[in-house]
């Protein structure tokens, strides 16, 4: 059980890499805004019968929700619309995998403001697997050159402004999962899961439906994508909550690095984009990061 969070956090990484890409194939055919909404508006069943199958299965009940709970859920569930909808319009220029780097600048920042916010532990070889990742994303996506740099602040800088969001998000969502107060780490992960979707799901589709009907009613007529889009997030959101009920979410963040490599294959594989060895010379020091990680947690 110890080490649950770690086997939780592979699964997630596995699934949301798989998720990124289905979302990155519907922005192409139906919108950046409707892309964002699929993964909850089309998850947030998946996440109901995950709830009811831990609920009506498992040793514990629903908890009730606590005012402490909902804020932070809310707080998570705004910052994961607002980097999930960036993320996608970077897709749109940059390549796969080199996104995916960019987002997993998070983790600098999110194990300072957990251990500020929620007093998760910050250890010295946390910071050293933090540092050795982060590194590695540096090696991965800044090309040598002046000219180069320049070229790449924008969209470098819409990679941090998206990981600097989805940090803000995994705050939001272990504060939401500590602060109920009965049941196991399980069923309060579920229900944290259950709740941020549905409070996205509102969100979105009360702007959907005033801003971008059109879009809306493409994702329905695209509903093969659009539910295994939905599908997809949702199980991964299952196991990233689970991460976050288990350890500290710089912990869970960190590890989550190494799907990098999955991206990378997909980026290699699918979309035939092809790998550098400054990618590579990136991706080892990433892995180099989680073996840290891992050394100290297990």
């Amino acid at each position: 059980m110890q080490h649950l969070w770690i086997a939780a956090t592979l699964i997630a990484a596995i699934a949301q890499t798989g998720r990124n890409a289905a979302q990155a194939g519907l922005t192409k055919t139906i919108g950046t805004a409707a892309a964002t909404q699929v993964r909850f508006l089309f998850g947030l069943p998946f996440a109901l019968l995950f709830l009811a199958l831990v609920a009506g299965f498992g040793p514990d009940a629903v908890p009730p929700l606590t005012l402490r709970a909902v804020g932070f859920t809310a707080l998570g569930a705004v910052a994961q619309i607002g980097g999930t909808a960036m993320m996608l319009r970077l897709m749109q220029s940059q390549s796969f995998a080199v996104t995916t780097a960019w987002l997993k600048t998070e983790p600098v920042l999110l194990a300072i403001a957990a251990f500020a916010v929620l007093g998760d532990p910050l250890t010295l070889p946390t910071l050293l697997a933090i540092a050795l990742a982060t590194a590695g994303v540096v090696v991965m996506t800044l090309k040598p050159g002046a000219a180069s740099r320049l070229a790449q602040a924008r969209p470098a800088f819409a990679g941090l402004m998206a990981a600097f969001l989805f940090g803000l998000s995994a705050i939001g969502f272990r504060g939401g999962i500590t602060a109920l107060e009965q049941g196991g780490f399980l069923i309060r992960a579920t229900t944290i899961l259950c709740l941020s979707l549905a409070l996205q799901t509102t969100i979105l589709g009360l702007w959907m439906g005033l801003f971008d009907r059109r879009g809306l009613i493409a994702s329905f007529r695209h509903w093969r994508g659009s539910v295994t889009a939905g599908f997809l997030g949702a199980f991964a959101s299952q196991f990233w909550f689970i991460g976050f009920s288990l350890t500290s979410a710089a912990n869970v963040r960190t590890l989550a690095l190494i799907d990098l490599v999955f991206a990378q294959m997909v980026s290699a594989w699918v979309f035939h984009q092809p790998t550098s060895r400054r990618q590579m010379a990136g991706m080892a020091l990433i892995v180099a990061g989680v073996a840290v990680l891992l050394r100290a947690e297990i």
